[in-house]
């Protein structure tokens, strides 16, 4: 597996090998001793989560507070997605920025997010199949977020923005400049 961290530090693209044959495709999607390795601490995951989105969904931008905070390993089991995370570690070098990834069952990426970032996703194939792991069990009181569309972070999702289908939640959420306050 080859592991490499974004300029977001501490957050990585995971990369498996791909053994393919007349039977079809394995990989392994993490292995938890060399994540634990490369990260230099260990980490373990106790909730997997999978949402099921349709062409043009945008879920995001998600992150949980506090002692809800998650770190995620995701991936896409069918289908494929604009990924985003954003740096919201108000001492970090790279605050207020953010990275974007491709992932799909073609390319079988997975992205670690660690605690203190934001992340969302935006499908852009007629059905995704998306999972999560996650480091900490999912706490209602605990969750936050940020504006898909803020100006601020100048996401650019590459989608047409009149075809996005967002939830009512979503479309409410604080701008990054609230959210620093």
């Amino acid at each position: 597996m080859k592991i490499t961290e974004t300029k977001l530090k501490g957050c990585l693209i995971l990369e498996p090998q791909v053994f393919e044959d007349h039977r079809g495709v394995f990989f392994e999607v993490f292995k938890k001793r060399e994540l634990e390795d490369f990260l230099g601490y260990k980490i373990d995951f106790v909730q997997e989560n999978t949402s099921i989105s349709k062409k043009g969904v945008l879920r995001g931008l998600h992150f949980q507070i506090g002692e809800g905070a998650q770190a995620k390993l995701v991936s896409v089991q069918k289908g494929e997605v604009v990924d985003v995370i954003v740096d919201i570690r108000p001492d970090s070098k790279t605050f207020g920025e953010h990275i974007k990834v491709t992932l799909s069952d073609k390319n079988h990426k997975s992205i670690f997010i660690p605690k203190g970032m934001a992340h969302g996703f935006l499908s852009i194939t007629n059905e995704v199949i998306f999972n999560y792991f996650c480091d900490n069990y999912y706490n209602p009181k605990m969750e936050s977020g940020i504006l898909y569309n803020d100006c601020d972070l100048d996401i650019d999702w590459d989608f047409p923005l009149s075809e996005l289908i967002i939830s009512e939640k979503d479309l409410i959420l604080p701008s990054f400049k609230e959210l620093i306050k």
